[in-house]
């Protein structure tokens, strides 16, 4: 089931991002850049991957948890519990 949220493509930006800046690290060791610079870049790549996943986790946790729960008060309490400890995690 496909689902599509408000922040999906800012994320998918994101990602898209990183993915340009890692070929370019790509190129960087290629060319023999120093390690410093290298993993300075790294944990940039890093730092950008781990921010969309926080923002895509958090954006399910708003969304998709929140129908749980409106769904079916006592069943979907639990199950929104459920996912929420699973989604977790991931954090």
């Amino acid at each position: 089931m496909a689902m599509q949220h408000q922040n999906h493509p800012k994320i998918v930006r994101r990602l898209r991002r990183a993915g340009g800046h890692l070929q370019t690290i790509i190129g960087m060791i290629e060319g023999g850049r120093p390690c410093l610079e290298l993993a300075q870049q790294l944990q940039a790549i890093e730092n950008a991957i781990d921010n969309a996943k926080k923002a895509l986790i958090h954006e399910h946790i708003d969304h998709c948890l929140g129908l749980s729960v409106r769904a079916n008060r006592s069943k979907g309490k639990a199950a929104a519990l459920r996912e929420f400890r699973t989604i977790t995690k991931y954090l």
